[in-house]
This record gives structure tokens, C-alpha cells and sequence, in this order.
């Protein structure tokens, strides 16, 4: 299975089997030994380019929870007389910096010997994480595959443009296209906030590039400083910004046309053989 792997992620034989350090007639021997096994193909050629098949596909997805539930149950085995198990998990930006605290607190009262290591990234890098098996499960605002992961909504939030209180506007704004002169202050690529903003505009019939000048930073805490300092707009979620609205240092702006809202959820790879028990950390996250 090893070496079927090897080969999905370098979509090439020789490659493949140099990472392994075998011979090329052995990675070949082994694609067939499984394609004979499973009585499936796996890969193909498109132009001379090598292709998964639908089933190698499949198979693929399951590799992946089969290398990560084997290193996992490795760690678990050499963890067995611990008192507790270690855990691994993630969250994006937003959710670190503004959200995460009060539930990891529950967990920790309820656990208070537990060894944990939390990641804080953007979703693209979570969700690599948890195929590469780096972390057991990760608490997301990006979108995510469904058919991969086995997920758990933690909390539904309004995403809503926001200024600085003291901001003067040529006019009220009422609709998107009023802020569109406006300088917008967004997330990097890659960030479940930025992806959602992109996502909303295409059905608007708009774009970030419609705003006339733009400000790219990778990390909400500036982005909330340069918003008071009074440099443009951005889209965040409400509970990102709360403190400084409700201290009056910024302002939501109401538009008729743009009312968003968006889960902030815990996901795990989909057929981990410990997907119940990684259910059950983040409903102890969960409960009150």
C-alpha cells in the first residue's frame, strides 16, 4: 500500500520508487500485485500523462486513513500505560485568535493530564494535516470535502462587512456595489475567510478585484488593528470583531444584499477506525 501511495503523490514510477529506494520493476510489480488484488486498474494513461482511475481513486482516500490509523495506533500502543493519550488537532487563524479558548478550556478542566498540541493555520494547510496525518482532526471555517471528512457543526456565525466607527463614507452604503471605492482589507489565499468572501461575490456577479484597492494580511489581529486605524472595510466573521464593536472602536456595515452566515466545524478523515473517538473530543469541546 506503501508504495501505491508513494506513486499517487509523485504520479511516477521512477520517482516513486526513488523516494522508496526500490527498483522501478518492483513499484510496478506491487501496483500489480494490488490491482490483481482488488481485480481493479489503478492508474491510466491521458496524454501520456499518468491517471488515477475512479477506483484508484477510492483507494487512494482509503490508503491515506489506513497510513494514518497505523501510525496513530503506533503512537497509541507506545502511549499505553500513559493516563492519557496525546492529541494532535488544528484550527484556522480566526478560530485561534478569537474562539477556541473557551471550549480547549472545558476539554482541559475535564482532562487536566492531558497532553495536547494545537496547530494554527489556514484551511488548505489543515486540511493537508489531516491527510498526511499530522494532525487527528482540525476545527475549520473553510469549506471542506464532504465525501473525505466525517464532520461536526460546532457553531453557526454571521459573516458581516465592518469599519472603523469613526469611517466616513461619500454616502450611507446600502448595497455591495456602494463599497466597492471603498479600500478592502482581506485575508491570504488559501483562509477559510477569504475563500467564503471569493464564494459570496461569485454570486453576486462579483469579484475582489471589483474593489478598487485591496490590502492582503495574514492574520486577523492586523487586519482588526488596520481597521481601527481607519484604512478600508473588511468581510469577518461577527465574533472576530465583537470586542471592538461593542467598545465602539468599529462598526458593522448593514447592506440590504449581502446577509451571511457559516458553520464553524470540527472534521476528521472519513473511515478513520478512530473516528468515534475523535467525535467524542470535540463534543467534550462542545458541551457546556
Amino acid at each position: 500500500m506503501e508504495t501505491f501511495l508513494t506513486v499517487c503523490e509523485t504520479m511516477n514510477f521512477t520517482k516513486a520508487a526513488a523516494k522508496l529506494h526500490i527498483t522501478q520493476p518492483a513499484v510496478s510489480q506491487h501496483i500489480r500485485y494490488l490491482e490483481a488484488a482488488y481485480d481493479i486498474p489503478l492508474f491510466h494513461y491521458k496524454e501520456r500523462k499518468l491517471m488515477l482511475t475512479p477506483e484508484g481513486a477510492l483507494l487512494y482516500k482509503a490508503g491515506l486513513a489506513m497510513r494514518n490509523d497505523d501510525r496513530e495506533l503506533r503512537q497509541r500502543l507506545h502511549h499505553a500505560r500513559a493516563t492519557s493519550q496525546p492529541i494532535h488537532f488544528g484550527v484556522t487563524k480566526t478560530i485561534g485568535e478569537y474562539v477556541v479558548a473557551p471550549p480547549l478550556s472545558r476539554f482541559i478542566r475535564r482532562h487536566p493530564d492531558a497532553a495536547m498540541t494545537m496547530k494554527i493555520a489556514n484551511t488548505e494547510e489543515l486540511i493537508r494535516g489531516l491527510e498526511e496525518g499530522d494532525i487527528q482532526f482540525a476545527l475549520v471555517e473553510g469549506y471542506f470535502d464532504s465525501e473525505e471528512f466525517e464532520a461536526l457543526r460546532y457553531d453557526t456565525v454571521a459573516f458581516v462587512p465592518v469599519t472603523s466607527a469613526r469611517h466616513e463614507f461619500p454616502k450611507v452604503p446600502e448595497k455591495l456595489e456602494d463599497l466597492l471605492t471603498e479600500r478592502l482589507i482581506l485575508r491570504e489565499p488559501g483562509s477559510g475567510t477569504r475563500r467564503l468572501l471569493e464564494n459570496q461575490l461569485a454570486l453576486m456577479g462579483r469579484q475582489i478585484s471589483d474593489f478598487s484597492r485591496r490590502i492582503e494580511i495574514g492574520g486577523m489581529h492586523a487586519i482588526l488593528q488596520l481597521l481601527e486605524e481607519d484604512m478600508g472595510v473588511s468581510f469577518l466573521y461577527e465574533s472576530a470583531a465583537e470586542g471592538p464593536i461593542r467598545e465602539g472602536r468599529l462598526m458593522r456595515i448593514d447592506l440590504v444584499d449581502f446577509s451571511v452566515t457559516h458553520d464553524f466545524t470540527f472534521i476528521w478523515e472519513k473511515g478513520s477506525l478512530f473516528g468515534e473517538t475523535y467525535r467524542g473530543w470535540c463534543r467534550e469541546m462542545m458541551d457546556e
